[in-house]
């Protein structure tokens, strides 16, 4: 799951840090609203990241963190990785 480039990038990010808002993520990443909403979901639903919806000073306000299932998908990917280099 985690070999797309997208995905990969949010892992990533969400690695070093705990949890970010959707506005910082998709500077961050340079994708589009609906790319990076539609990578979430997919990540969200195999349970490897938790997005929290909230309101701040009346705007919609998403924040997302990594899972301990994500931590542990990444390490394993990364893992995997090192055996091919």
């Amino acid at each position: 799951m985690l070999h797309a480039p997208l995905r990969l990038a949010i892992i990533s990010h969400l690695m070093t840090n705990t949890q970010i808002s959707f506005k910082e993520l998709k500077k961050h990443t340079e994708a589009t609203s609906g790319n990076l909403s539609i990578q979430l979901k997919k990540l969200e639903e195999i349970q490897y990241v938790r997005i929290q919806k909230s309101f701040l000073n009346n705007y919609p306000h998403t924040q997302i963190s990594l899972t301990d299932k994500g931590i542990q998908a990444f390490k394993t990917y990364v893992k995997t990785l090192k055996t091919y280099l």
